[in-house]
């Protein structure tokens, strides 16, 4: 029997086990990008600014990310460490190229490409002495699968009263600010054709343009993948767009529009830039005899965990998942199960117990496989990613329905199924306790207990044996309690003794089980059209009907056995092929925002943040039970909204719902892989990060408005 739960065991984790060592390969980055950090100057100025360049020359094949990487990616960031009264501006983008993947379309840089950065002298700065430059290149290189690389940059020049251009440098500047956009010939704007929006470029004698292509600074403004359909007439150019967000005024479209005309490329800079976000680069004392010794940087706190110490916390917070809503209901149903089992031998109940484990821990290593493998891929997910799926909504919604009605008695379904062990063999017992534990973990996905987030985020940026180490420990915690039960036959004596009172407890089990059905049914609305959701509920009545026909069929003959199983599947069939068309059905729209919540993208956080107001980022999906509850029971509470007021507070509301890459890129800034996430900015310093389960009086205290909210 072991050895049958150990192959079940491995035959599902192994996927994801492959697909996570393979994307890891012996390719090393600093083998796919050649970076160095050069000057238009041969040396520093006194309270002037000299350009400075990150050049980058990637393998052929392999590609690096503009400032809005498009579906997938990450964009180059410099950590920069500076001398003291130093300081560095923003980066100038050079104009990208659509490079398609498969279905998705990202933007970006092949061959190679210089970043020019400004940097300010200050008046401080002493002739004679040699200052060094330098700091930490992150980046995402990508061809089939990404890697991420870093390199370690740095420059010495000498500080002089003047300064030449630097020899052998003016090319490669020349070729960089050539290939920076330029300001617009002409006026545009934005209109609405439908569901899309069209650009217009107003500038006659445009006659000769053949291509166009227009790239967005927000990321998620447009369906990047969509075609752009270009028209040119006597008035200017004509460029139709797919918008990502239905929602977004025509008039907020900013980015960089790139033409072929005549067959030479120009591009031009069409609204506001993001305002970038402040940064504090690590200073260090310039010296000219020495090397300047280099002031870490801060560790946050998910950085000081050890591979054991986030084991620890998965374990834990696996533990509490069995306290949450969307767990509770399956986890009751299978002690009702072993309620009935306790009358036979300690060994059943044990292996019971172990199968239930193993199923748990497959699913566990199998979906982190799976996601660790994905995101080495350049996929922009998280812990959760398979509910961003309608069709795998849709088909959690279905089980879990058929679950309820067996729960209800309308349909004897048997323990293979809901876990109950009705009328099974032993064999097929023990496959019901597994897959129970598969159902478990599924259902737990869209919780998220204290202490899951920082091992989880640690999880991810770990090799794949440490993730899936602190992913089993997650699991095992998750299992941990219905096995302890299992394995001690005295806590099986502190159990009821079988009797009429379970077939009623039976009963109301399923209303749970019914309330997580239309839970989901509610997720699925966020994630589709009206004809998509149409789709779903039509399948929850095929799997009725399917149930229906196949307890009709039980003791009506022959004839009628056959028919109504052949009547059943077929109903099955159609509930599948409608949740096949689900995806061709997404909702562009995102969640409706309540009064004085606004949508989160990056650039609207960084606007504010050079402000130096003081904004409140909540990171949510419709299918996160925890998102949820501390919505309703903490952040709609009226004094929590007295206290934003009062504090001029903006509330920015991220909908992670659907992929969004701005949304999982900001959690993994944090140490994160999933929501929530709740933030807090004062001024300009850096974000606070609340806890995962909220109180009134921590948001309070976070956004400085205890008091004002005590007073009203």
């Amino acid at each position: 029997m072991l050895r049958l739960l150990l192959a079940l065991l491995l035959t599902l984790a192994a996927p994801g086990l492959a697909g996570a060592q393979g994307a890891m390969t012996a390719v090393k980055a600093k083998d796919l990008v050649r970076a160095r950090l050069v000057a238009e100057s041969e040396a520093l100025v006194p309270g002037r600014t000299v350009t400075l360049g990150l050049h980058m020359a990637m393998k052929p094949g392999w590609h690096v990310y503009w400032r809005n990487p498009g579906d997938s990616g990450l964009p180059p960031e410099m950590a920069w460490r500076l001398p003291e009264g130093f300081s560095v501006g923003p980066v100038q983008w050079p104009v990208p190229e659509r490079i398609p993947v498969q279905t998705l379309m990202n933007f970006g840089y092949e061959g190679a490409v210089t970043l020019l950065v400004p940097l300010a002298v200050p008046e401080s700065a002493r002739a004679g002495e040699t200052v060094r430059l330098s700091g930490t290149l992150s980046y995402l290189v990508c061809e089939e699968i990404c890697i991420p690389g870093s390199a370690e940059l740095s420059l010495d020049l000498p500080v002089a009263s003047t300064a030449d251009p630097a020899s052998g440098q003016a090319a490669l500047f020349a070729r960089a600010r050539a290939a920076l956009p330029e300001t617009a010939p002409g006026s545009y704007h934005t209109t609405r054709a439908g569901d899309r929006l069209v650009l217009h470029l107003d500038r006659p004698g445009l006659a000769g343009v053949t291509e166009a292509a227009f790239f967005p600074y927000a990321e998620g403004a447009l369906d990047n993948a969509a075609p752009q359909d270009l028209a040119v007439d006597a008035a200017g150019l004509h460029l139709t767009l797919t918008p990502g967000d239905a929602g977004q005024p025509p008039d907020a479209l900013a980015g960089v529009l790139a033409l072929t005309e005549d067959g030479a490329r120009k591009a031009y800079a069409l609204g506001p830039e993001p305002v970038p976000a402040p940064t504090a680069a690590a200073t260090v004392p310039a010296s000219p005899q020495a090397p300047p010794a280099v002031e870490a940087p801060p560790v946050p706190e998910e950085e000081s965990l050890t591979l054991w110490s986030a084991a620890g916390l998965a374990l834990i917070g696996g533990l509490l998942l069995n306290l949450m809503p969307c767990v509770f209901p399956v986890l009751s149903i299978k002690v009702l199960s072993l309620v009935r089992q306790a009358g036979e031998s300690a060994t059943r109940v044990r292996l019971h117990g172990l199968a239930y484990t193993a199923g748990v821990l497959a699913s566990f290593l199998g979906l982190a496989g799976l996601l660790i493998a994905l995101k080495a891929g350049g996929a922009g997910i998280g812990w959760g990613f398979q509910l961003q799926s309608p069709v795998v909504v849709a088909l959690l919604a279905y089980g879990l329905f058929a679950m309820g009605l067996s729960l209800s008695g309308a349909v004897h379904l048997g323990g293979g199924i809901v876990g109950l062990g009705d009328g099974l063999t032993r064999r097929a017992g023990y496959q019901g306790s597994f897959f129970t534990g598969v159902l478990a973990t599924l259902v737990a996905t869209p919780c998220t207990a204290p202490f899951m987030g920082a091992a989880v985020g640690f999880a991810l940026t770990q090799s794949p044996l440490a993730a899936l180490t602190v992913f089993a420990s997650l699991g095992l915690g998750l299992a941990l309690p219905f096995l302890g039960l299992t394995l001690v036959p005295q806590a099986l004596r502190l159990l009821p003794r079988p009797g009429a009172w379970m077939d009623v407890l039976k009963g109301a089990l399923a209303f749970p089980v019914y309330a997580t059905v239309a839970w989901l049914v509610w997720v699925l609305a966020q994630q589709v059209g009206p004809n998509g959701l149409l789709a779903g509920l039509t399948g929850l009545v095929l799997v009725a009907l399917a149930a229906w026909a196949w307890e009709r069929a039980r003791g009506a003959g022959r004839l009628g056995t056959g028919f109504g199983r052949v009547a059943a599947l077929a109903a099955l069939a159609a509930a599948l092929g409608l949740v096949a068309v689900l995806d061709g059905d997404r909702a562009t729209a995102r969640t409706a925002l309540a009064q004085g919540e606004e949508a989160f993208t990056q650039a609207r956080l960084d606007a504010l943040r050079a402000e130096g107001r003081t904004v409140f980022v909540d990171m949510t999906a419709a299918w996160c039970i925890t998102c949820q509850v501390n919505e309703r029971t903490v952040l709609a509470r009226e004094g929590v909204q007295a206290a934003f007021r009062g504090g001029q507070v903006v509330y920015l509301k991220g909908d992670w719902t659907n992929q969004n890459p701005e949304i999982t890129r900001l959690l993994e800034r944090h140490g994160r892989s999933g929501v929530p996430l709740y933030l807090v900015y004062r001024g300009q310093g850096e974000a606070q990060v609340l806890p995962q389960i909220l109180t009134e009086g921590i948001v309070l205290a976070a956004i400085g408005q205890k008091d004002v909210a005590a007073a009203q």
